[in-house]
């Protein structure tokens, strides 16, 4: 592979994964190769979604003659493969190589490598034939971002509500303050009936509504991929079959916003957590990260914005390790879904050498076994200690990695993994690895950890704000 890319090895070894190749590194890299050898060209990578708004991102690579095709093909793959996750997109366009852009339409073809991420964008989220094309450099679509001004809204008698895997939250909000907020254990994944997702959401947004007068707005988050308030994407939803989640699941919150007679907005998740962020530091350029069943992303530009895109990290690869761990639903290696939630502290498990005698069981599912991992932790368990530090390693190189793609002032984090001493462990980790790696990136971003006080209770407030009542 003498003209491949180069996988860098860390300053910062994550204590349990010695063969992590980090991404950003590997990415700088080849950046710094293709300048410093005098024969890069430049490229845009340009992504159009729902009603024609287009992302488009800037970079560069070897041209022809260099010999690196090998090298080029590599990082514009899993540039793009994080673009796509990270934006969304039904149509790719490369403007400045038709080589490349014949190489990534061959990985996104019917059997492709990439077939699973074609099929989802295209027949799923955009409901468009996934396409892939290539154009001169000066041909290249035009930049046209939505920038979204939800949230914010606290005026009046609103609702807030939050769809997690294991428990919803339903909160009444009167003028910013929480009046009422409740907690309510479910499991939908497993659930093949629509009508169990319906009448759970219908019962936490009642029962709120029942502490205030009336109800002027109801404001959501969730996990998953939402576009118009219309679920395209959730693992919420996987046991439902899909002519009953086209039927009855897709349309559902535009349905119970027409039940109630209010404006109702369902918006990711993550995006929620970044206003939220917004809302209690007084600032933008926040970047949220919830670590729990899996990785929920979130971003509030620098003008205060959310922006539409999907902000889905669990897909966007972070390691490139070509025997990292491989996510089972795309079948792709060393993407976010298998570091930073539950997943990822599952899977270092049995490489920390915590077993029966710890109390893990056969069978045991994750959220099981990180509360074993987390009460070992607490009682200074140095084999649980290492995979949190493990975990916190990775995140700081994911940061940087991140910070190629987001303009970030602030980054928080929260969700299951990050409770009791779990969060300013791998904190502590991720800063190590910006100080030491990335000085310059670690004067320009400060990392948070919210109380959960003001994680639950700022949540509720910040989905209650996202409709604007006209």
């Amino acid at each position: 592979m003498a003209e491949g890319i180069k996988l860098i090895e860390p300053s910062i070894q994550p204590p349990l994964d010695p063969e992590f190749k980090p991404a950003v590194l590997a990415n700088h890299n080849f950046l710094r190769e293709v300048e410093a050898s005098g024969q890069g060209v430049p490229l845009k990578i340009c992504l159009e979604r729902n009603d024609g708004i287009t992302s488009v991102y800037e970079t560069q690579v070897f041209g022809p003659g260099a010999g690196r095709d090998e090298a080029n093909c590599f990082y514009v793959e899993r540039t793009v493969k994080f673009l796509l996750w990270q934006r969304g997109a039904w149509k790719i366009t490369i403007a400045g190589s038709r080589e490349l852009a014949a190489h990534i339409a061959g990985l996104y073809r019917p059997g492709g490598e990439r077939e699973f991420d074609a099929d989802l964008m295209g027949n799923d989220v955009y409901e468009e034939p996934f396409t892939v094309v290539g154009c001169a450099y000066e041909d290249a679509p035009a930049e046209r971002e939505q920038q979204m001004a939800i949230g914010g809204h606290l005026e009046g008698c609103r609702v807030g509500f939050d769809l997690g895997a294991s428990d919803r939250k339903a909160s009444a909000v009167v003028d910013g303050e929480v009046l009422y907020s409740e907690e309510v254990e479910w499991d939908p994944k497993v659930q093949t009936d629509p009508q169990y997702h319906w009448d759970g959401v219908m019962d936490s947004i009642r029962n709120a509504a029942a502490k205030m007068e009336r109800v002027d707005a109801i404001g959501g988050s969730s996990a998953g991929i939402y576009v118009n308030n219309r679920a395209k994407v959730a693992s919420l939803y996987r046991g439902v079959p899909k002519d009953q989640f086209d039927a009855r699941i897709k349309d559902m919150f535009i349905r119970i916003g027409e039940e109630f007679g209010c404006p109702l907005v369902v918006v990711n998740d993550g995006d929620v957590t970044a206003l939220a962020g917004g809302m209690e530091l007084e600032d933008t350029g926040i970047l949220g990260i919830a670590m729990g069943s899996s990785e929920a992303g979130g971003y509030l530009d620098l003008g205060g914005h959310i922006n539409g895109w999907l902000n889905e990290l669990a897909f966007c690869p972070v390691d490139y390790n070509p025997e990292a761990s491989v996510d089972e639903w795309s079948g792709d290696y060393g993407c976010g879904v298998r570091y930073f939630n539950q997943q990822g502290v599952f899977r270092l498990v049995p490489v920390a050498g915590i077993g029966a005698e710890d109390g893990i069981e056969e069978g045991m599912g994750e959220p099981e076994v990180l509360k074993v991992v987390q009460k070992l932790h607490l009682s200074g368990d140095e084999r649980a200690a290492k995979i949190l530090e493990t975990i916190g390693v990775w995140l700081g190189y994911a940061v940087a990695h991140y910070a190629d793609f987001y303009d970030i002032k602030h980054l928080l984090i929260l969700g299951r993994v990050t409770s009791g001493e779990g969060g300013p462990t791998m904190l502590r980790e991720a800063q190590r690895v910006l100080d030491t790696e990335f000085p310059e990136l670690a004067t320009r971003v400060r990392m948070h950890l919210p109380d959960e006080k003001n994680r639950r209770v700022g949540q509720s407030i910040a989905a209650a704000s996202l409709p604007e009542i006209k």
